[in-house]
């Protein structure tokens, strides 16, 4: 798995402008993109894009987070228990509960963290 971060810092050049969220991160072929729109102390707005057969290993985040699904499909497993989800769908990731996710197919989502 390859791994891409873009965009500018914190989502600066993003600021008061009418944006496509699918549009926000890019596929590509094996790789993980991300582009982080918000990061502060309150929480984080990440959008990532997953090859098909790409994920992310079974970890734990010490706060709940919220993933929608902006296109594709993806099986997020929670505590051991896969869920699917797909495009205009979302899941809620409790804090300290691992969990890992897989793209079914290419797959485009929005990480919503919040820290307090």
């Amino acid at each position: 798995m390859t791994s891409h971060r873009v965009g500018g810092k914190d989502g600066e050049d993003m600021i008061g402008k009418a944006l496509c969220a699918r549009e926000l991160a890019d596929y590509r072929p094996g790789a993980v993109v991300s582009r982080t729109l918000v990061d502060k102390k309150a929480g984080t707005v990440t959008v990532f894009s997953f090859d098909k057969g790409q994920g992310l290993s079974e970890h734990t985040a010490p706060f709940d987070a919220m993933v929608q699904v902006i296109d594709g499909e993806a099986e997020i497993a929670i505590s051991g228990r896969p869920v699917r989800v797909r495009a205009g769908e979302f899941i809620i990731m409790p804090a300290k509960k691992p969990h890992s996710l897989k793209a079914v197919r290419k797959f485009k989502m929005m990480l919503i963290m919040i820290r307090a």
